[in-house]
């Protein structure tokens, strides 16, 4: 799981193809649990998490350009 500190580092394109990733992942570990095969379950919360943790960044980066527009 990546610490958010690393996360600022990476380009908004490449946070963007890192959520993705991660949505397909989850949704396969999903599809997994409904069908009784999942492995680790403790991964579902972490890549959850994970999304949230680029959200963030994300939004911070779109409100930043907003505020240096507004000056």
């Amino acid at each position: 799981e990546p610490k958010l500190n690393s996360l600022f580092f990476l380009t908004t394109e490449d946070l963007n193809k890192k959520l993705d990733e991660i949505k397909k992942e989850l949704f396969n570990l999903k599809f997994a649990a409904s069908t009784g095969t999942l492995e680790k379950p403790h991964r579902v919360k972490e890549l959850r998490h994970t999304v949230a943790k680029i959200k963030t960044v994300i939004r911070e980066r779109e409100l930043n350009e907003v505020k240096e527009e507004a000056n």
